[in-house]
């Protein structure tokens, strides 16, 4: 099957939407998606962008997509974090996930980048063995963090005044 990666352009953004969607469904969480293709647009191509993304195309139809922002590592420098890689179904097993997670290392690579880091859920073992055989590390004793806007501002509310 033929396909093609490329940088996502504002005219992606409703297919990245979609893509995005499709793997908050996949993770077991179809509800947990706040952002719009607005926020992509906004949020993704102003002068100091939040994230880049690549995209891949069948036929000039977008069916994967990898999302990346840039990081600083206290301990490592610039590094990169992989926020999403998806591909849509019908086209998995295609080579098109390894290929967005190619140029996304190349990218790295070239400049000069430390360290890519993401997060994979334990129970997605396709992932995880792919990961695994490029050469990834499975971190197993750090635990991720999250602070919601709903507990950031219960959170500040209550260090009010400190």
């Amino acid at each position: 099957m033929e396909f093609s990666i490329r940088k996502g352009h504002k005219e992606d953004m409703e297919s990245v939407y979609r893509l995005i969607h499709e793997l908050a469904i996949y993770e077991n969480e179809p509800d947990a998606v706040k952002i719009s293709v607005d926020d992509l647009i906004n949020d993704g191509f102003k002068e100091d962008p939040e994230f880049e993304v690549f995209v891949a195309e069948v036929k000039g139809t977008i069916v994967g997509m990898a999302l990346y922002y840039k990081r600083y590592s206290t301990w490592e420098g610039k590094s990169l974090h992989l926020e999403d890689l998806i591909v849509n179904k019908e086209y998995r097993g295609k080579g098109i996930g390894k290929a967005l997670y190619i140029e996304v290392m190349r990218t790295a690579y070239d400049n000069d980048i430390n360290r890519v880091e993401w997060e994979v859920i334990d129970w997605n073992k396709p992932a995880i063995n792919f990961y695994l055989s490029t050469g990834a590390t499975m971190i197993e004793n750090w635990n991720l963090c999250q602070m919601n806007r709903k507990n950031l501002k219960i959170f500040l509310d209550k260090h009010e005044g400190i």
